[in-house]
């Protein structure tokens, strides 16, 4: 399935964020069978709150393809998107969301809020789970790490 091979991608972001000291989230935006733009969270190294995993790959995805209008295009997130990733996602014309873990915390696609069932010019087909295990997986043991290194301080 398309989605798992996706989302696989994704979870290598992931990766590379965790390896950095950041919050494993990874995020790819995808138009047909092509991969137009990758991201993962860069909110420590970049001081930057805005630098979630999803802005810097809508970022790219804009630069790459010259407009704002990502249309036709599914965004495969590791982690339900919050609030502001689900803004940049519905105005930017995304069609698809494809995320694996539930973000039951911040999650703005069904765990707290479901911002694309709002009245918004664009909602967004949610498809969740996908590679879920995984994806939460790299989360819990990525802030279990962080708890036992600030219990050894």
């Amino acid at each position: 399935m398309d989605d798992d091979k996706y989302m696989q991608v994704a979870i290598e972001e992931a990766k590379i964020a965790a390896s950095m000291g950041e919050i494993p989230v990874g995020a790819v935006v995808v138009v047909g069978d092509n991969i137009v733009s990758t991201g993962y969270n860069r909110r420590e190294m970049l001081n930057n709150s805005l630098a979630h995993a999803e802005i810097v790959a809508i970022n790219s995805a804009c630069n790459k393809l010259s407009s704002w209008r990502l249309l036709n295009s599914t965004i495969y997130v590791t982690l339900e998107p919050c609030a502001m990733c689900a803004g940049a996602i519905i105005n930017s014309r995304i069609e698809k969301v494809v995320f694996g873990a539930h973000d039951p915390k911040a999650g703005s696609f069904g765990s707290l809020v479901n911002l694309s069932e709002l009245s918004y010019n664009h909602r967004p087909q949610i498809i969740s789970g996908v590679c879920e295990k995984e994806c939460g997986k790299l989360l819990s043991s990525f802030f279990k790490e962080l708890r036992k290194k600030k219990k050894s301080l």
